[in-house]
């Protein structure tokens, strides 16, 4: 839920308790901030001029806490991807108060009326983002990138960089960007279509009020640049992750495809929205054909995440290849240090490869330790997000108290049905007996209150 638009704040309280609850962080310790005053002072000793590249940033208009900017240039046939990072490991050292507070939190935590970061923001947007008033630190990773969308890491170092623009995705016009931006976002779309890959980029939740002060659910697909942007990240994981592998070190981003449990599930709501999923087709060519734009569609893509088991962070270990099931493919991340603990170490990792350098024993001992800390972290976030979730369902159906509505259910087990709304994407549990997966019922809305993030059914048909 990356959006909540409440002008006069009736869902205040509901995203305070939330907060309060699963021990979102308000704000930083006053020696955090102490040690990011002196950290935002520290000089550049080992950073090489790349002021002349035309690097740019692309995020959502109102970032400032902006981890990567680009640049690209031809090499033949092949495109080269300049992408520079946020050089967070320079401005944080091991074991002063911001590496502390950093493993404390493990990520950055996203609420529809503001985030709590993983680093002061006099860091995170501020003296490490990669803003375009002035020179800025970053660790630039040159990716090599076939006409078939193979990637391969070039190299990788310190750098100065000057970002010429911070262009954002609602109002980017296509003559803004390096001229191959959209080719080199194609090879790595292209690449992940014959790999296999299953990937979904589900549209963002944007409760809103109507005009009668009703609050109301809007799925907005991802724009074109957003994708585009996407791709560019993950070409530089990809090759990141595979160079890492190769030199038998590393923390790779794993996840499994859907259980045949949740498929099944998939299908009955699939069914609740109205899409016609062929029997013979599988959850991965299925995915393929949906539109965003449609409704039915954009909510069905919102299942398929939820349905997933989750992806976690394992180290390098002799005889196991890691292995993300969406991606199809050995991943890492790295391109957002600046929201996310783990992608420091992997970026330590990456320019001690690069200068032919042992790598740290210090990074070498987080790897075996961030696994439990993100877990951990992407845990909380999930709650965060689930219970974010079951707010907007309670205030979008709030006032709607004896209306019925047609369901599917999608699954039975100890804790009752679950159902699935037709003409809302919401997921909610019911007191029916006597019903199967796949069953259309209908049921009546009994009690909506956000302020206790509940809603209730009754089955009536």
């Amino acid at each position: 839920m990356k959006a909540l638009k409440d002008p006069d704040c009736l869902l205040a309280d509901g995203l305070a308790a939330i907060r309060t609850q699963f021990k979102v962080p308000t704000n930083f310790p006053p020696q955090v901030l102490a040690a990011a005053e002196t950290a935002a002072r520290r000089v550049s000793t080992e950073h090489r001029d790349r002021t002349a590249l035309p690097f740019v940033t692309l995020d959502p208009a109102s970032s400032t806490d902006l981890d990567q900017a680009f640049a690209i240039e031809r090499s033949g046939h092949d495109l080269l991807l300049h992408y520079a990072i946020a050089d967070v490991p320079w401005f944080v050292r091991d074991g002063d108060a911001i590496d502390a507070e950093a493993w404390a939190r493990g990520e950055t935590f996203y609420l529809p009326d503001g985030k709590a970061g993983l680093h002061p923001p006099l860091l995170a947007e501020g003296a490490a983002s990669l803003l375009p008033d002035g020179e800025r630190l970053a660790v630039v990773f040159t990716t090599r990138v076939a006409p078939d969308g193979a990637v391969k890491l070039e190299g990788t170092e310190r750098a100065t960089i000057r970002s010429r623009a911070k262009l954002g995705y609602e109002s980017v016009r296509e003559d803004e960007l390096p001229a191959d931006f959209a080719a080199l976002a194609r090879r790595i779309t292209d690449a992940e279509e014959a790999r296999g890959a299953a990937r979904v980029d589900p549209p963002e939740q944007e409760v809103e009020r109507d005009r009668a002060g009703h609050f109301t659910l809007r799925l907005r697909p991802l724009s074109g640049p957003e994708k585009s942007n996407a791709a560019l990240s993950l070409a530089t994981n990809l090759a990141v992750a595979d160079a890492l592998y190769a030199a038998k070190t590393g923390l790779f981003r794993v996840m499994a495809g859907p259980d045949p449990r949740a498929v099944a599930r998939l299908r009955f709501t699939a069914k609740a929205f109205g899409l016609i999923w062929p029997e013979q087709a599988s959850l991965e060519q299925f995915e393929k054909t949906l539109d965003p734009l449609e409704p039915g569609a954009a909510a069905f893509m919102l299942a398929i995440r939820r349905a997933g088991n989750g992806a976690s962070y394992v180290p390098y270990q002799d005889g196991t290849k890691p292995w993300h099931a969406a991606m199809a493919a050995t991943y890492c991340h790295m391109t957002a240090p600046l929201r996310r603990l783990a992608d420091r170490y992997v970026i330590r990792a990456a320019l001690s490869l690069a200068n032919g350098q042992p790598i740290e024993a210090e990074v070498e001992a987080a790897f075996q330790r961030l696994g439990p800390v993100m877990g951990k972290a992407d845990a909380r976030a999930g709650q965060v997000e689930r219970a974010v979730i079951d707010l907007a369902e309670a205030a979008i159906l709030a006032g709607r108290e004896g209306e019925s509505f047609a369901a599917v259910v999608t699954q039975i087990d100890e804790a009752g049905v679950r159902i699935q709304l037709c003409d809302l994407p919401v997921v909610a549990r019911t007191n029916a007996h006597s019903v199967k997966p796949g069953q259309p019922i209908t049921v009546r809305l009994d009690a909506a209150d956000p302020a206790r993030r509940i809603v209730g059914f009754s089955r009536i048909a």
